[in-house]
């Protein structure tokens, strides 16, 4: 739970910078997605696949872009575009940790038998956790750095991103891409329901080990 919280806290910090300083807002990232519309639907699909990779480094509105790139580019180009990013943020967060990992571990906690009882922990849990990590902001990037900084196999991590990652950018870019400003239902509808179905899954998964605990 400290790692968990302490890398939580990093990328929180991200978001705060780049909201006091203005560099990323919904407002702006729906104006260059628009002028790039007026270029190529390309320019388009890169914008939205070069925000969502950034998101590893710069806490980004994940399914806000992922419904604007459906809203722009249709289905399924926008969902082929959101998953292009999101997908090299999760395999790019998880080389890195798995290059640096131990270091920033050792960082955060000098304590061996706890770090590797974390690890223990990650390893039992992770995959749900991954599964079940689009639930909130934040929660996938810290999940794909903790995969890789605690040795995860590279396809049980992917098996888990991909399970997580595909249907949540294919429902969330067919959602943009039936919304329009006169009728923005489809996406707020969408959105609600897709975080409350994965909260509720967190739910269920958290009583379920509690009672295999107990």
């Amino acid at each position: 739970m400290k790692l968990f919280l302490v890398l939580a806290a990093i990328f929180a910090s991200t978001f705060l910078v780049a909201k006091f300083f203005g560099l990323i807002s919904v407002p702006k990232i729906e104006g260059w997605l628009d002028q790039a519309q007026q270029l190529s639907p390309l320019y388009v699909g890169v914008i939205v696949a070069l925000l969502l990779f950034a998101d590893l480094f710069i806490a980004v509105p994940t399914l806000t872009i992922t419904i604007l790139a459906g809203y722009f580019l249709g289905f399924p180009m926008g969902a082929l575009a959101a998953l292009l990013g999101t997908m090299t943020a999760g395999c790019t967060g998880y080389f890195l940790s798995h290059r640096f990992g131990e270091t920033i571990l050792g960082v955060i906690s000098k304590d061996k038998a706890k770090l590797q009882e974390a690890k223990q922990v990650f390893q039992q849990h992770g995959f749900v956790m991954i599964l079940l990590s689009r639930a909130a902001p934040i929660i996938p990037e810290v999940s794909a750095c903790l995969a890789g900084a605690t040795r995860m196999p590279f396809p049980r991590f992917l098996t888990a991103w991909s399970f997580c990652t595909l249907p949540y950018v294919t429902i969330a870019a067919w959602a943009g891409s039936v919304s329009s400003i006169e009728n923005p239902k489809p996406a707020i509808f969408t959105a609600i329901a897709i975080t409350g179905t994965l909260w509720l899954a967190w739910f269920a998964f958290h009583r379920m080990n509690k009672a295999i605990k107990n």
